[in-house]
């Protein structure tokens, strides 16, 4: 008798992120789709390493994270965002944002409960409500001018009794969209008398531009009280690799997530963690010139293809660049990133694979500028000629 499957999910296939890394490879063709940067980590960082292999830090790291790791994150929050958090209850180091963000959705979302993303979402998050028996409800952000912001109005209309969670993802992958001082008080104004969380994934939040401080769920009071917060070692040190991030969240949120956490991954490669709290506490700066690195990346991809077809605004933060070809082709986004990486050897990311329904009357492809200036050049060359 033939073995039948009953798919927890159905409409998922493989990611459109394999899918174009893969076509790029076979095509031979500047990979411009998958969020990696060209260049390596500090090679200080690497000899730290290093050391901690051939010092013996091999063997299972404690589940909620190496106790100096904890300790550096803990000094980065308040560092940064004023915010005084426990290393010991209030910090887990997780296997990338990634399981972060499957942990938190798992231990909090239940069957029948709701979860509001925003429009273009990052394609990990809806799968995880899925598993977890939830349903997603997408609301589209707006443009406003020259910046694409939440709709207020329309979130607190969303908001019903099976609402458990909100997931929030800024600076925004794929818009580059950042928050304001404004829209964290408009955010607590919408949650202030309702039971809902707070997930937010904040892996770019130090690859943001024009000097613009990067408002973190962790700087208000009222949202931190019911806020998971993510972040990833891999962006902020050009390791995407090694796929380690952690979760803030107060107390008894970090132990809900411990729960699943344990039974996810239960602990972090030791090394690499060991090796993060001796750099964090030896170059306690290091983030604050990722702002200025990327904005000059941004800055170089944008004056390269500012005489293409192309139409586009700068990014506000994270190393992707939204380009709009509605000038060029009417064609499917996905039919035509793949045409362009078969035809003319640049691969990218089709926005609609973000989006519940694709933005009216818009044409975007999402691509990535964390790369060396000759392979920036390389491939707007390429764009430009279409």
């Amino acid at each position: 008798m033939p073995i039948s499957i009953d798919s927890k999910l159905p409409d998922v296939g493989t990611t459109i992120f394999t899918v174009m890394s893969q076509l790029a490879l076979e095509c031979d063709a500047i990979n411009l789709s998958q969020g990696f940067p060209s260049f390596d980590p500090d090679p200080e960082l690497v000899r730290l390493i290093d050391h901690h292999l051939s010092a013996g830090a091999n063997q299972y790291a404690p589940m909620p994270g190496v106790p100096s790791l904890r300790r550096e994150i803990a000094r980065k929050v308040l560092r940064l965002y004023g915010r005084a958090v426990n290393e010991d209850s209030e910090v887990t180091v997780c296997t990338g944002a990634t399981e972060g963000l499957f942990s938190s959705i798992q231990a909090i979302v239940r069957p029948g409960d709701e979860a509001i993303v925003f429009d273009p979402a990052y394609d990990s998050y809806e799968p995880a409500v899925t598993l977890a028996g939830g349903r997603t409800r997408h609301i589209p952000l707006i443009e406003v001018g020259d910046e694409f912001k939440i709709d207020w109005q329309r979130l607190a209309d969303a908001i019903n009794q099976r609402t458990r969670l909100i997931i929030l993802n800024f600076p925004q992958n794929p818009t580059g969209a950042v928050l304001s001082e404004g829209d964290l008080s408009l955010l607590a104004d919408v949650v202030r008398d309702t039971p809902v969380f707070l997930l937010s994934d904040e892996v770019y939040e130090h690859i943001i531009f024009e000097g613009v401080a990067h408002q973190s769920l962790l700087r208000h009071d009222e949202l931190w009280e019911r806020s998971f917060v993510l972040s990833s070692f891999g962006k902020t040190y050009h390791a995407t690799g090694w796929k380690v991030g952690y979760c803030v969240s107060p107390a008894p949120l970090s132990a809900e997530f411990r729960k699943v956490h344990q039974f996810t991954t239960f602990a972090v490669v030791t090394p690499i963690q060991h090796a993060l709290a001796d750099y964090m506490a030896k170059t306690p700066g290091h983030y604050t010139g990722l702002p200025a690195f990327y904005e000059a990346k941004r800055d170089r991809f944008c004056s390269l293809v500012k005489e293409s077809r192309f139409r586009f605004r700068p990014a506000q933060g994270t190393f992707f660049q939204i380009l709009d070809y509605s000038g060029i082709s009417d064609e499917p986004d996905v039919d035509y990133a793949k045409r362009l990486t078969h035809e003319i050897g640049v691969a990218s990311i089709p926005v609609s694979v973000f989006c519940e329904e694709p933005p009216a009357g818009r044409k975007l492809l999402r691509f990535c500028f964390a790369k060396d200036d000759a392979t920036l050049e390389k491939a707007a060359s390429k764009l430009c000629q279409l």
